[in-house]
């Protein structure tokens, strides 16, 4: 199963707006597990670039200014998102983006139903919770030392490693190893005991009554240990 894990940065929040997609970034994925393949392209938006999205991206229209535009690389774009599966974080957000830029250049439109939305899945596990990006990583211990402003390639490699974890987490030791009986000795598990016994919750009533009952069954009673 071929992915693509997606993630995008813009000039602002509405493209019905005039807002346009600065970077674009994205890495596969087969069977869950990244490839080493990677898409990532700056563009030039044409239009200034808002002081409050420069804070969030760094991009400023300076920088952008010598940058390809969404049309030059849409080809290129679409041939590696191939028919792959979409995986955005906060995917209406990306997509609505996408497909206006993809308008604008007079290619198709990709198809909502080939998103798969981390966002919604991380609001179905953890219902009420802190669900951004950031809070994810944090949640499943992925290193976010490298991401002091937002970035669509390396959001998209971050978010491949929490889409992971949502899926049901890392499974490293899928390999078939022998076992030797030294080995197995060595991991059996030691079930721990307290340090001091628990204090008994039976009462002398309830003793009574039980040692009256053993007597009952006979001199072959389990209870007895014979």
């Amino acid at each position: 199963m071929r992915e693509v894990v997606l993630d995008t940065e813009t000039t602002g929040l509405d493209p019905d707006a005039g807002d346009r997609i600065v970077e674009l970034g994205g890495v596969e994925l087969l069977h869950h597990v990244p490839t080493g393949r990677s898409f990532h392209r700056y563009l030039n938006p044409q239009r200034d670039v808002p002081q409050e999205a420069v804070q969030v991206h760094g991009l400023t229209a300076t920088f952008l200014a010598d940058k390809p535009l969404f049309a030059a690389v849409a080809d290129e774009f679409l041939e590696f998102l191939g028919d792959a599966r979409l995986v955005i974080h906060n995917a209406a957000f990306d997509v609505r983006f996408l497909n206006a830029e993809l308008g604008w250049a007079g290619r198709p439109a990709l198809a909502w139903g080939r998103a798969v939305d981390t966002l919604d899945l991380a609001k179905r596990r953890f219902p009420g919770a802190q669900n951004s990006l950031d809070a994810l990583c944090r949640r499943f211990g992925v290193d976010l030392t490298t991401r002091t402003k937002h970035g669509a390639l390396l959001d998209s490699e971050l978010l491949a490693e929490v889409y992971l974890e949502l899926m049901g987490g890392r499974q490293p030791d899928l390999t078939l190893t022998v076992v030797t009986a030294g080995q197995r000795a060595a991991e059996i598990w030691v079930v721990p005991t307290r340090p001091r016994p628990l204090p008994p919750r039976l009462t002398e009533a309830e003793l009574a009554a039980h040692a009256r009952f053993v007597a009952e069954l006979g001199e072959e009673a389990v209870w007895l240990g014979r």
